[in-house]
């Protein structure tokens, strides 16, 4: 049987959760709406960046939506029994929902060394004028709730930041492990990557980047939101999104779903602009 890749997106199409699947990382066919039905703590409308996670023979979504309680966006959980979904999200309330701190987004499940789960986040505070941070904290082994306390991780202390930092995503190579995070205004040529380095899933990190590891290249702009996947053979590719650079903004054909090699060079990550 080969090997299928999955690719979910922020809601488009008429979908709250659009998929792709490939078998080559390069054709890509377009599938179902994974969350047909949003938790009953959320409205539709503003369905964003999912992540998915397998727990033993089942898979894990967690998206970000509109609470109708606070009136935030904040982090949902739903589960299937494929990764294709659809995802049934029960619960009664999000995940997390930090509304004094302008609510939680851009989810980011991960399996730690050991087999302990993870989850990062954002919280939005720039859509009402409260200081950003990015935050992880651990999970149950089933996904199903966190545990202990959540934990800062960084926050936007660059220039090329702007005024946020957003999307974590954390990934372990060899002995060290990088939180990959996405600043600055994600509808504009400024939006890029950048990485901090931390030593341990729950830190403490230290911003690695005075200026982006990605950023926007003649026929890419604003690249962002990213996920790091490690392929067989030990090659590492970073998947983003990034606006056509005489379309930025546009709501067609909008952002586009890019993969470039992420290198690693004197144990760091290192990466060309987009070709």
């Amino acid at each position: 049987m080969g090997t299928s890749y999955f690719a979910y997106a922020t809601q488009g199409a008429g979908s709250n959760v659009q998929t792709l699947r490939s078998s080559d990382l390069v054709h890509w066919t377009a599938g179902a709406d994974a969350l047909p039905e949003l938790g009953k703590w959320a409205s539709a409308g503003s369905t964003w960046a999912p992540e998915v996670v397998a727990v033993g023979p089942r898979y894990v979504i967690f998206y970000v939506a509109h609470d109708d309680k606070s009136g935030k966006q904040c982090i949902g959980r739903a589960e299937s029994a494929s990764p294709t979904g659809p995802f049934a999200d029960t619960a009664s309330s999000p995940v997390v929902c930090q509304s004094d701190l302008g609510g939680s987004i851009d989810p980011d499940p991960v399996r730690g060394p050991n087999g302990e789960l993870y989850l990062y986040w954002k919280n939005d505070g720039n859509c009402c004028g409260y200081p950003v941070r990015l935050w992880g904290q651990r999970m149950s082994a089933d996904a199903a709730a966190l545990v202990g306390k959540p934990v800062p991780l960084m926050s936007n202390t660059k220039s090329w930041q702007g005024n946020l930092v957003e999307a974590p995503e954390m990934v372990r190579h060899g002995d060290a492990y990088f939180l990959f995070y996405s600043a600055n205004d994600y509808a504009s040529e400024k939006y890029a990557v950048g990485y901090a380095t931390c030593q341990a899933p729950l830190g403490p990190c230290t911003d690695s980047s005075d200026q982006p590891l990605l950023s926007s290249s003649a026929v890419a702009a604003g690249p962002g939101h990213c996920y790091i996947l490690q392929l067989a053979g030990g090659r590492t590719v970073m998947f983003f999104h990034a606006w056509p650079p005489n379309a930025i903004g546009s709501q067609s054909p909008g952002r586009q779903l890019w993969w470039e090699q992420l290198d690693w060079k004197a144990g760091k990550p290192s990466m060309t602009p987009p070709q």
